[in-house]
C-alpha cells in the first residue's frame, strides 16, 4: 500500500427534492431525456443501461411523486409501446440541465477553498441513504384523532385518494404531526394484498385503494403486481404465483389493494 495519500476533492451528485425524499437525480433525468428521444421506455432503458424493470418502477416514482404528468403513456403490448414527455416534462429537464451547470462550478470552487473534504463527505453519505421500499407517496394530514396510545392519521394524496396509517402518540409529537402538515407515506409491497370484487366486502381495514392493473412481474415464486390508483398514483404489491393465478390477473382487469393501517410508515421533511 502506498504511503502517498491522495488529496480528496469535493464531488457529488445534483438531486431535486420533494417531502425530504430524491425527485429527480441524474439518472432519472437521463432517463426522460432518453423516453424523449426514443419515445419508447424499452429504448430509453437500453440506451440508460438499466433493465425494462427498472426504468419502469424509476417512471413510477417519479409520477408518484409529480404534481403534474412528466410524460404520458401511449397504447402499447410487452414492449412498452409509446411514451412521450409532457410540455413540463421537457421544462423540468432544462430546468435540472442549468442548475447542474451552476453546481458544477460550485463544487469546483469550493474544493480550491477548503483544507478537508472528510467532514463533509461524512455529511453527505448519510443524507444520501436511500429507503428499499417501493411505495412511497406525498400527501397531507387532513385528520389526525388520538386515543389512548396511537393516533389514527389521514394523509391525502394527490387526485383524491387517501391513505389512513396508525401511529403512536410519541411518534405524533416527535413528527409534530398535525393537520395541514406536509407528510409522506412509505409502504412495503409485501404489506399489501390484491384483491377482485372487493369494493362491497366488509373488511377491517379503511385502506382500500381502487386501480388498473397495469403491470405483472411473474417471478420465480412471486409476481409483482403494479396497479394504477384512481387518483393517478402508481401501488406495487408482491403476491405469491399461486394467489395471481387464482385471482385470474391480466393487465387491464380492476383490482383493489389493500393494506393495514399500522403497516404504513410516515415521515416528514
Amino acid at each position: 500500500m502506498s504511503g502517498t495519500r491522495k488529496r480528496m476533492a469535493v464531488s457529488g451528485s445534483l438531486s431535486l427534492c420533494k417531502e425530504d425524499m430524491e425527485y429527480l437525480g441524474e439518472d432519472r433525468i437521463r432517463l426522460l431525456e432518453m423516453i424523449d428521444e426514443h419515445g419508447s421506455i424499452t429504448k430509453a432503458a437500453k440506451a440508460v443501461g438499466i433493465s425494462y424493470k427498472t426504468a419502469w418502477d424509476t417512471i413510477d416514482a417519479i409520477n408518484n411523486l409529480s404534481e403534474k404528468p412528466l410524460f404520458v403513456r401511449m397504447a402499447g403490448g410487452k414492449s412498452g409501446g409509446g411514451t412521450r414527455l409532457t410540455d413540463e416534462g421537457r421544462e423540468v429537464i432544462r430546468k435540472y440541465r442549468v442548475i447542474q451547470e451552476e453546481h458544477d462550478k460550485f463544487l469546483g470552487n469550493i474544493t480550491k477553498r477548503i483544507g478537508s473534504a472528510n467532514e463533509l463527505y461524512k455529511f453527505i453519505k448519510r443524507i444520501s441513504m436511500k429507503v428499499s421500499a417501493r411505495n412511497i407517496y406525498a400527501g397531507t394530514v387532513t385528520k389526525l384523532t388520538e386515543g389512548a396510545v396511537n393516533s389514527e392519521v389521514v394523509l391525502s394524496l394527490k387526485g383524491g385518494d387517501s391513505l389512513v396509517a396508525i401511529v403512536t402518540n410519541e411518534s405524533v409529537e416527535n413528527l409534530l404531526l398535525q393537520e395541514g402538515t406536509d407528510a409522506y407515506a412509505i409502504i412495503k409491497a409485501s404489506s399489501i394484498l390484491i384483491g377482485k370484487d372487493v369494493e362491497a366486502s366488509k373488511l377491517s381495514t379503511s385502506n382500500i385503494l381502487q386501480g388498473r392493473v397495469i403491470k405483472l412481474l411473474e417471478g420465480a415464486v412471486n409476481t409483482e403486481v403494479i396497479l394504477e390508483l384512481s387518483g393517478g398514483n402508481t401501488i406495487s404489491a408482491i403476491i405469491t404465483n399461486a394467489s395471481a393465478e387464482h385471482l385470474s390477473l391480466r393487465e387491464g382487469d380492476h383490482a383493489c389493494a389493500i393494506c393495514k393501517a399500522s403497516d404504513i410508515i410516515l415521515g416528514i421533511a
